[in-house]
């Protein structure tokens, strides 16, 4: 009997214990990995809040716009600030870039730089920002700056390089090349794109100016592949080509692989334009002819000085002011 009372009692201890337990997680349910991916994904965001600055460029893929980024880094560095860095997966996701933007308008910080992806998919949310008392600095695209002073918007300055000098690098290269009347053709960016827009401007008025024989200017939207066709295009209609300027060198080196799939390295010209490690590397082969490399890391180090010091200096922005322009120079890179 007195075992029987025993096990009964130890069976009641038992089971209150593990009511006592069971109430240390009454209501709750046990985390799910999305719920714990949520919270380091809030701890990430709780340590990067404490950047005062951010910039979002285009993409990060291609080397231009990687040697940016690793411009305001070194910028960053060297003024002992922290600034936190955006792009979007491709030059196409302009939506994609704009909710970038707003995410950072929205985070408050006090300055921001970004190189829109068109003149036009930002303007509302800088505009925004510059309601909210946060600096902007637009980088290497300009904005539509007359929808930008529509809807109440400016920024502190535009950070880039003379597209229209670049273009006429170029061409200036080529005609040192070539005879007066022969043959050139323009592989453009985006239509619409200013500063595809300015690179092909500069380089058919040199071409024009020198007497060249401009056969078409056609664009192929930052593409390889499509910068292939087209040039393939140009010299299937234009039996005596002498050279083909493109506005970037992804596309200088698709229009490259048409010149040599037409056995025509040597009597064709090539020339891009941003100076990315494999064009550079296809000027040492002696395959494209030459680039007219941009300075990326500088126009990143400018936007984020010009950045810190409109912060520090509690700049005041006039949305009727014309914008300052912060020209950085490219040079010209061949064998």
């Amino acid at each position: 009997m007195k075992k029987r009372v025993l096990l009964m009692l130890l069976c009641l201890v038992t089971v209150f214990g593990l009511a006592a337990c069971g109430k240390s997680n009454e209501g709750k349910e046990p985390a799910s990995s999305a719920e714990e991916s949520q919270s380091a994904q809030a701890t990430d965001s709780k340590e990067s809040g404490n950047a005062e600055y951010a910039v979002i460029l285009k993409t990060q893929a291609s080397d231009f716009w990687v040697k940016m980024k690793e411009g305001v880094e070194e910028e960053a560095k060297e003024l002992g600030i922290k600034v936190d860095i955006f792009s979007a997966q491709s030059e196409e996701n302009t939506e994609e870039q704009l909710n970038i933007l707003q995410n950072a308008v929205n985070k408050g910080y006090k300055a921001i730089g970004i190189a829109p992806l068109s003149p036009v998919n930002a303007v509302s949310a800088v505009a925004e920002a510059y309601k909210k008392g946060i600096y902007v600095m637009n980088i290497d695209e300009k904005l539509d700056m007359d929808q930008l002073k529509q809807q109440g918007g400016a920024v502190i300055g535009f950070a880039t390089t003379d597209n229209v000098a670049v273009g006429k690098k170029a061409a200036d290269f080529i005609i040192g090349k070539i005879q007066k009347g022969d043959k050139v053709a323009i592989v453009e960016g985006k239509a619409g794109n200013v500063s595809g827009e300015d690179r092909k401007n500069g380089a058919q008025k040199a071409f024009e100016e020198a007497g060249m024989t401009v056969v078409g200017s056609l664009p192929a939207d930052w593409d390889r592949q499509k910068a292939l066709d087209v040039a393939n295009s140009f010299i299937q209609q234009n039996a005596d080509l002498k050279a083909i300027y493109c506005c970037n060198d992804g596309m200088a080196l698709g229009a490259l692989q048409a010149v040599m799939n037409a056995n025509k390295l040597g009597e064709i010209l090539v020339v891009g334009t941003d100076g990315d490690a494999e064009a550079v590397a296809s000027i040492e082969k002696g395959e494209l002819s030459a680039t007219v490399a941009q300075d990326p890391a500088g126009i990143g180090r400018t936007s984020l000085r010009e950045m810190v010091e409109a912060v520090k200096n509690k700049i005041t922005v006039d949305p009727n002011a014309e914008a300052k322009v912060l020209p950085v120079e490219s040079k010209l890179i061949t064998k």
